[in-house]
């Protein structure tokens, strides 16, 4: 067993919450509380990962990971 760590993004609107990883394409997920949509995305993870390992394909994992909410004016 093998542990994976991977950057996740939430993302909150009016019509509830949306997830996703963007090292793993497609790995994304949506939901109506925040609970609920990381139970979902390490679900989604954990099988694109056993997929890829199937494949036998490397799992690649960034070693920093920088995210800022940036306000711009126009």
């Amino acid at each position: 067993m093998s542990i994976y760590k991977f950057p996740v993004v939430v993302e909150k609107d009016k019509d509830g919450y949306f997830a996703f990883c963007p090292e793993l394409q497609g790995c994304y997920t949506q939901g109506d509380s925040y609970e609920e949509i990381m139970e979902n995305i390490k679900d989604v993870i954990r099988l694109h990962i056993k997929d890829r390992a199937e494949s036998g394909e490397e799992i690649q994992q960034s070693e920093l990971v920088s995210l800022t909410l940036m306000e711009v004016v126009v």
